[in-house]
Parts: C-alpha cells; structure tokens; sequence
C-alpha cells in the first residue's frame, strides 16, 4: 500500500512542475488536445501505461 501512495505522490509532484514550469505549454496543449482523434489518443494512453508497467516490472520485479 506503501509504494502505491508513493506512486501517487509521484505523479502529483511531476503533474506539479509541469503546470509550475511550463503552463503556457498546458495551455497550448489543451487548445489542441480536441484535434487529436480519439484512436491517436488512445494510442498513446495505452503505450504511456505500458511503458509505465514495464518501468514498475524492471525496478520491482
């Protein structure tokens, strides 16, 4: 239960310097985000969490 909070902590802190670094970025990136058809969006969703899957595997497994 221990590594999944972490993982959360994680997440907010890299969610968190993106938005304090680069928020002209986030801005930019949500006006274009409806442009992207869903399948390309999908695509990269599901590449993120087995990218992600495979990262937890090497370190943990």
């Amino acid at each position: 239960m221990s590594d999944f909070v972490v993982a959360i902590g994680l997440f907010f802190v890299i969610e968190g310097l993106i938005y304090a670094l680069a928020p002209s970025l986030i801005r930019r990136m949500a006006e274009e985000l409806p442009l992207i058809p869903d399948r390309q969006l999908r695509a990269f969703g599901l590449a993120a969490v087995g990218l992600g899957v495979f990262f937890v595997w090497m370190i943990r497994g």
